[in-house]
């Protein structure tokens, strides 16, 4: 089906975030929902379904994932958030931002919502400066 390899090709794009900003995408074509080939072409790049909470970064780290809801797919990253020296928080914030400027969705490590996430890209960040992911 030539559509169904368009859109694996499309959502590539998407996915890497090199000629398409990784934000908030709509998977509809044409009528159609295409969750389903989202999802393929997520695990197709090594973004697999985990919670929050079994992403094996540490404070100063960070992994890009997605968030899928309602035929919507979020990008976001899962870091470690600060609040003072002794307080921490993991969780999956998305780069789409609410009218306050904090991030739209949130999901804490004790979430059982599923992201995708590829957790073999670990990247280094400034656990003091987690906006300007």
């Amino acid at each position: 089906m030539p559509a169904h390899k368009q859109l694996l090709s499309v959502f590539a794009d998407i996915i890497e975030g090199k000629t398409v900003k990784r934000a908030k995408h709509e998977l509809n074509y044409e009528g159609r929902i295409v969750t389903e080939t989202f999802i393929e072409a997520l695990q197709q790049h090594h973004f697999l379904p985990v919670t929050v909470g079994e992403t094996p970064i540490e404070p100063g780290q960070r992994i890009p994932a997605f968030y899928i809801e309602h035929h919507t797919a979020y990008f976001g990253w899962v870091f470690w958030e600060k609040f003072s020296q002794l307080r921490l928080r993991k969780l999956f914030g998305t780069v789409v931002r609410n009218a306050k400027g904090d991030w739209l969705i949130q999901l804490p490590s004790n979430s059982t919502k599923l992201i995708y996430a590829d957790t073999s890209q670990i990247i280094e960040m400034d656990i003091d400066r987690p906006f300007e992911l």
